[in-house]
């Protein structure tokens, strides 16, 4: 396990509970570098969307925990998020809960000529995802092959 995956594994571990007991999702942990900068990320959700004071709630008793188990060696930025209305889908509760929305998709290679689009998530195992276009032309893609997916927002 690399370091930072260790950082995520052991986050995802404070994080989880603290969620559980307020009623809200855990939805991601990052652990990225932005200009120079570690940014330690905890990305939390509920039903109805999460607001700036419950993002506050959570980052407060994580903090403590953070500073007395002092496992992270870098200096880094500590934040609790929503995942934003483009949120970016990872795991397979992400599908799960997403089938049926339109999706924003960016491939690693082409598929019959294209590398960005979006269609509607219709379906997924462990191995591919099924999609379908707005002409409903059905593609089933290879997760591997998915350098991003994320919920389509229309502004």
């Amino acid at each position: 396990m690399s370091k930072k995956e260790d950082y995520i594994s052991k986050t995802e571990k404070i994080a989880a509970p603290i969620c559980d007991e307020l009623g809200f999702e855990l939805v991601d942990v990052e652990f990225v570098k932005e200009a120079g900068t570690d940014y330690l990320r905890v990305y939390i959700d509920k039903t109805g969307g999460i607001t700036v004071d419950e993002c506050e709630i959570v980052s407060r008793r994580m903090n403590d925990i953070l500073d007395e188990q002092d496992f992270i060696e870098e200096s880094y930025i500590f934040e609790v998020s929503s995942p934003g209305l483009g949120r970016v889908l990872k795991k397979d509760k992400d599908f799960k809960r997403s089938i049926g929305q339109e999706v924003e998709v960016k491939l690693f290679k082409a598929v019959d000529g294209v590398k960005e689009f979006n269609a509607f998530l219709k379906d997924f195992d462990e191995k591919t995802l099924t999609l379908a276009t707005d002409d409903e032309v059905v593609h089933t893609i290879e997760r591997s092959n998915i350098a991003k997916i994320n919920l389509a927002v229309h502004l």
